[in-house]
């Protein structure tokens, strides 16, 4: 198994969301890998977690990477953050991205939740990716 491939996975990700016209017409640059500090934006994009494990075979080292991408959103009822997550979700999957280490063979939507937050002010979509990396 193979964890090397990781940060150049989430690196290319960021990217992508970030220079994806779609989402950026609806979030503009309030796409974080870390909250910044202050006031948050009424709506953002989040990388969030990863859960990593081994998919080396005999021809090479590689892993399956389960990675969420978080919308968050103040705006009333679930449409504004279920427009975002489409954007999102259209902009990862099968993407072609060039990863700095190793090689991204899949990259496929796994499932999503849609929440309310806090008082129920908040609402929130976890989107969780799953990508297969070669790193060999």
């Amino acid at each position: 198994m193979s964890y090397g491939a990781s940060s150049a996975l989430q690196s290319a990700v960021f990217q992508k969301l970030t220079s994806d016209p779609t989402l950026s017409g609806l979030v503009g640059t309030d796409i974080f890998d870390a909250l910044p500090n202050g006031t948050l934006p009424e709506t953002y994009v989040l990388l969030g977690g990863e859960v990593v494990v081994d998919a080396s075979d005999g021809t090479g080292d590689g892993a399956w990477h389960r990675f969420t991408v978080s919308v968050i959103s103040d705006q009333a009822g679930f449409h504004a953050a279920k427009s975002v997550a489409a954007a999102l979700s259209d902009a990862l999957v099968d993407a072609d991205l060039v990863l700095t280490r190793g090689r991204l063979v899949a990259l496929n939507f796994f499932r999503a939740r849609a929440q309310r937050e806090d008082t129920g002010d908040r609402r929130r979509v976890d989107i969780v990716f799953r990508a297969r990396v070669d790193d060999t």
